[in-house]
């Protein structure tokens, strides 16, 4: 794994998962390597589900087919998606899927710094991308969800914690 990746990784259980009370209802949107769900079963969380288009995953399929792939309205406390929002708009989905004050957890790219990323990717530092970022975005303008704390990382990434409001 790239050096900046495997940094990342490690700052993400930190920031994110550790703080994920065991019982909660997980799922994570682009599970890829499954490195996420791999790290929440070894340490004691029993209700995760990853999905992703494509092996190895719980469910393969799109998220924004969501219905049809059997999942049900407000039925996760915890949605992950790291490094997904820059490849598919699925705030609405992930809306959706969330009980009331669940919690979208988000980790994207800065867009005005992309071009950096690309550049780290060809030096090998950082993991290459598996679909292109056409969906790019500044998680400060997300409108779907009005309680949120974004921080920005390195210049380069954007951390994000969305709760769906209690109405």
């Amino acid at each position: 794994m790239p050096l900046i990746s495997e940094f990342a990784q490690k700052k993400k259980i930190q920031y994110f998962l550790e703080k994920i009370p065991k019982d909660k209802s997980i799922l994570e949107i682009g599970s890829g390597s499954g490195w996420v769900g791999d790290y929440l079963k070894k340490n004691g969380w029993t209700h995760y589900t990853g999905i992703d288009i494509i092996s190895p995953a719980d469910i393969v399929g799109d998220i924004q087919n969501w219905k049809a792939l059997g999942l049900k309205e407000e039925s996760f406390d915890i949605i992950i998606a790291f490094e997904v929002v820059e490849h598919v708009d699925c705030f609405k989905e992930c809306r959706e899927l969330l009980r009331r004050g669940g919690m979208l957890l988000v980790t994207t790219p800065v867009p005005h710094m992309d071009w950096f990323l690309i550049m780290l990717e060809f030096l090998g530092l950082n993991q290459k991308r598996t679909s292109p970022h056409n969906n790019l975005v500044y998680l400060k303008n997300i409108t779907s969800f009005k309680n949120k704390k974004v921080k920005i990382i390195a210049f380069l990434s954007q951390w994000g914690i969305f709760i769906k409001e209690n109405k």
